[in-house]
């Protein structure tokens, strides 16, 4: 079986690692990933959203599907592109994965088919009526770019802006300069608990739903600064969290199996990794946005522990006949290393070294990120260079291990230590029980 990955980053790396025992690996990626070079048999580099190279080069090779990472090249209708050239793909069309790229598609399917988990919402395109509802918005609010930005065009009130008014002057900025690439922007309502997220597998009817895991936005310790693209993620041995009942989890996944029958109905069906965002509350899982893909960093924690073949999920997505998949009763640390001034304005063209053999030796896994590689050499870009994984039989093993394999990373390069220590999982544990009782 040949296997188109699209893709440049962690996230695909360890797809491409999970695929590679079975198939076959060909790649299309930005810029040339070291650990995803490796496995795949051929590869080119080329923008993922340039649908017809991907397609030609995926023609080419014979390639018998093709797995989607980001999220640009599903906007792009790159998956549409490899249908119509007979290549079946793991990754929603165009118009299904409207349910991350148009937030507003997003919060209407949830109100026309009276999905649970919904929060307080308005689209706007007018910068008058914004005012006129935020003169009248009791709480403090969330401003959304309704397209794709990476990650970091979301701020909250409370966090980046100081108060409502900041937040109208953002959400204005955002209409003016389009930022997210569409002149409108959504507003929520801020909700308070502890983010979690599941994903799950979908065949356009069924989802089979993996571990749930929590990542951590913020650049620094103490869940301090800005909103980045992760800087690392944990998940439990229990396939749940340390402040997560099973009944919230079940619920969460509840919430993700009506979208799918929603999106079928409106969009097609879904064949893919749906990636949903949820805050825990006081009152159950709230959903704060889906995303149409695996989650970076949090594709890391559970790949690794799929016993599953990865490669009869796959068939399963796109034959429209999944089945199911079981995952290892371990907990995972994952920490992105990444460059001096990221997220801002990270240090471009610094060389690093990685000592894999001894990380490998340790038991912990290295995913290369947003990297080049010339000759033997790498170099940062100025976004996340590599992430690293640990296993283990709980969250603070995992953690420890994790932390010691940073030691053989060298170059201008940060992380977050806290993620995944006992300080701070605790610290979650005693906000949920205070916002509970």
């Amino acid at each position: 079986m040949k296997i188109l990955v699209v893709g440049t980053g962690a996230r695909e790396h360890a797809i491409c690692s999970a695929l590679a025992d079975e198939a076959t690996i060909y790649s299309v990626m930005g810029n040339r990933n070291p650990g995803i070079s490796r496995l795949a048999s051929e590869f080119m580099v080329a923008p993922e959203v340039d649908t017809e190279r991907v397609v030609n080069f995926a023609s080419s090779k014979g390639v018998d599907m093709a797995f989607i990472g980001p999220e640009a090249p599903l906007e792009a209708g790159l998956v549409n592109a490899l249908e119509e050239a007979g290549i079946p793909s793991v990754g929603p069309t165009r118009e299904a994965a409207r349910i991350e790229t148009d937030k507003s598609f997003m919060r209407r399917l949830f109100e026309n088919h009276s999905i649970p988990g919904s929060i307080t919402y308005r689209v706007f395109d007018d910068r008058d009526e914004l005012r006129e509802f935020m003169d009248d918005f009791e709480g403090e609010a969330v401003v959304k770019p309704v397209g794709l930005t990476g990650g970091k065009g979301v701020k909250i009130v409370g966090e980046h802006l100081q108060d409502n008014s900041e937040a109208i002057e953002y959400a204005c900025e955002v209409i003016d300069n389009r930022i997210g690439g569409h002149a409108s922007v959504v507003i929520e309502e801020r909700v308070v608990g502890e983010e979690f997220t599941v994903q799950a597998f979908s065949d356009g009817d069924r989802i089979v739903p993996m571990p749930a895991v929590q990542d951590h936005p913020h650049a620094y310790e103490g869940d301090q600064g800005p909103i980045t693209g992760g800087m690392g993620s944990y998940s439990d041995s229990d396939g749940l969290l340390p402040f997560l009942t099973q009944k919230d989890y079940d619920e969460a996944v509840e919430i993700m199996q009506k979208t799918i029958d929603a999106i079928k109905s409106e969009a097609g069906p879904y064949k893919g990794v749906l990636y949903g965002q949820f805050m825990l509350t006081a009152d159950g899982p709230k959903l704060i946005e889906y995303n149409a893909r695996f989650g970076d960093p949090e594709a890391m924690n559970v790949l690794p522990l799929l016993e599953s073949s990865m490669l009869e999920i796959c068939e399963g997505i796109v034959d429209g006949n999944l089945s199911g998949a079981s995952f290892r009763n371990l907990a995972t640390v994952c920490k992105y290393l990444v460059p001096e001034g990221y997220p801002d304005k990270g240090v471009e063209g610094s060389e690093i070294r990685v000592e894999e053999d001894k990380i490998e030796d340790m038991g912990v896994i290295t995913y290369y990120a947003a990297v080049n590689q010339e000759n033997s050499t790498i170099y940062t870009s100025s976004s996340r260079a590599l992430a690293l994984v640990a296993l283990a039989e709980d969250i603070y093993s995992a953690e420890e291990l994790c932390e010691n394999a940073t030691g053989y990373v060298k170059g201008r390069l940060y992380h977050r230590r806290d993620i995944g220590t006992r300080e701070l999982v605790e610290k979650r544990v005693k906000h949920m029980e205070d916002l509970r009782s």
